[in-house]
């Protein structure tokens, strides 16, 4: 019998994509939220993470692991058009070049950074909804995604600010970056949990679908076991 993918998981697993990847783009920028300067990617981020709160809750945590490691090869690939474009010899008919080099040329150290982050935070968000969800009986599917959320954009934060910009800038400022960024993506997390809660709802009525992990390996490695 063939594996089948639902649409809705199908769109789930694209959308975290997009997100992850343009998140990449815009993050460069510095944008000002009130008296608090932050980065254009907290505009779309923390949706990759909303869309992971509800593929573990739905589908489960195989499944979120699948998408992950899904959204990282594809992620890389991005990654890796955008520098093979910027090192390919441009057209005479071209005179963008800088700001082409500036808008998608991340350093090394900022990509290494951000795939490390990604895959660590993306992870604990998934372990922790699916846990949560156990030991709650399915209930309070809202403390959980705070939670989750909380502990994976903490990790994601903590890590990515760390490798990038550990020695470049002052410790106290570095941390209060974190404990800014962790901060504003929870509370963007909070702000659209009512529509959280109502996709989640629909979506596990249209499936016929909401998953337990029982018995199942969290090794984040065994994409394989679905």
């Amino acid at each position: 019998m063939k594996k089948q993918v639902s649409v809705a998981y199908m769109v789930s697993g694209m959308l975290f994509t997009v997100c992850l990847i343009v998140a990449n783009i815009v993050e460069q920028k510095l944008i000002r939220i009130g008296p608090i300067e932050a980065t254009a990617g907290l505009l779309i981020f923390p949706i990759s993470y909303i869309v992971n709160d509800i593929i573990a809750e739905v589908w489960g945590y195989t499944k979120a692991r699948l998408i992950i490691w899904c959204g990282f090869a594809m992620n890389f690939l991005a990654v890796l058009i955008f520098h093979l474009s910027i090192w390919a010899p441009g057209s005479e008919n071209f005179a963008n070049q800088d700001a082409f080099s500036l808008v998608l040329g991340n350093t090394l150290r900022l990509v290494g950074a951000s795939f490390v982050a990604f895959l660590v935070g993306s992870f604990l968000n998934a372990y922790v909804m699916s846990r949560m969800k156990i030991l709650q009986k399915g209930r309070h599917f809202s403390i959980r995604a705070v939670l989750s959320t909380l502990v994976g954009e903490g990790a994601d934060s903590l890590v990515f600010f760390t490798l990038a910009f550990w020695g470049l800038m002052p410790t106290k400022a570095l941390f209060l970056l974190i404990l800014t960024q962790t901060a504003m993506k929870t509370g963007y997390e909070v702000l659209i949990l009512p529509l959280t809660n109502v996709v989640i709802k629909r979506v596990k009525q249209v499936e016929g679908v909401d998953t337990y992990d029982t018995a199942i390996s969290y090794n984040p490695f065994k994409v394989k076991d679905l």
